[in-house]
């Protein structure tokens, strides 16, 4: 009777499609390489706590996989991570945030060629096709949707400035959308340049974006650790009333002053930095359950206003 028992509940959790898959690889250990930027910033701050917090679930929820996490400041740390990995774990899967698209191509690759899933987090490679799995926010919505609130905002003839982040096909997508968006407007783009997602760079890009024009009436700095250092360099050239700043990301500090309506800080737009944990959860899963885990997930981008601030605003996150 309880032998017929059991073989009623192994069917139904079959029919389920939850049962034998989970029994049969609960017995074999996986290990799942992590690899991402270190916490230089703000929404890495964000990323990386939530990495840490996917993982120690995960290992909870599922004894057959262990996580080996390691964090990188520079592109050459992470190759050398990497490959550390694979050398002395023998990872079963990578889930690795470029810190630079190509220097980083070659090494995943050889991750790939090594029979390995492979997760691509955020930035994208500068070779197509060679990860399993790709999670990212949409870049392509992200500077659209800043694009066409410039577009929207601003007078014909309006001159801006924009601060570019660290040379990645994101960065690439991001910028080419944001100029597509402003075609037809009349907006002036006065000066691109790179401030690698760091406040103390952005300073520096807007002191000297400052000290060559006379006229800005608005920056796109594209990220909201740009953004707070923009803010400080025109506080500190006494400019505060001649433009306003978009940055991006959902900076709880940020968001905070758009629902306080700061005029330097009309809107945001979102990118969430917990994309790390669906790209670790979806990896798990390709792991422990049947569900297909190859493609791309793309979490799509929102404009934060005063009016719907309050939905994006988390006092105890980390970023």
């Amino acid at each position: 009777m309880k032998r017929r028992s059991l073989m009623k509940a192994a069917a139904l959790m079959a029919a389920m499609g939850i049962a034998a898959p989970a029994v049969a690889q609960e017995a074999e250990k996986k290990i799942i390489g992590v690899s991402i930027p270190s916490a230089t910033h703000g929404f890495m701050g964000g990323l990386n706590w939530h990495a840490q917090d996917t993982i120690k679930r995960l290992g909870a929820t599922y004894p057959n996989l262990e996580f080996v996490l390691s964090t990188a400041g520079d592109p050459a740390k992470q190759v050398n991570d990497i490959e550390d990995m694979m050398a002395t774990r023998n990872i079963d899967a990578l889930v690795v945030l470029p810190f630079e698209s190509e220097p980083l191509t070659a090494p995943v690759k050889a991750v790939k060629d090594a029979g390995k899933f492979v997760t691509v987090v955020d930035r994208g490679l500068s070779q197509e096709g060679i990860e399993d799995l790709y999670v990212a926010g949409d870049n392509t919505a992200f500077g659209r949707v800043a694009g066409e609130y410039f577009k929207g905002n601003l007078e014909p003839g309006a001159k801006i400035v924009v601060l570019r982040g660290i040379p990645t096909t994101l960065d690439n997508e991001r910028v080419d959308a944001f100029r597509a968006a402003l075609e037809g407007s009349e907006v002036e783009i006065l000066d691109m340049q790179h401030g690698n997602w760091n406040r103390d760079d952005a300073f520096a890009v807007m002191q000297d974006y400052l000290a060559k024009y006379p006229q800005i009436d608005a920056v796109w700095a594209a990220d909201d650790d740009m953004a707070i250092g923009v803010l400080e360099a025109i506080s500190a050239a006494n400019r505060q009333d001649e433009m306003w700043v978009i940055g991006g990301a959902g900076m709880k500090e940020i968001v905070k002053r758009i629902m306080d309506g700061d005029k330097q800080l009309p809107v945001n737009v979102t990118y969430p930095p917990a994309l790390i944990s669906s790209a670790i959860e979806m990896t798990a899963l390709n792991f422990v359950s049947n569900a297909p885990m190859t493609g791309r997930f793309i979490i799509g981008s929102q404009l934060i206003t005063p009016e719907n601030a309050e939905q994006f605003y988390y006092p105890d996150s980390p970023f």
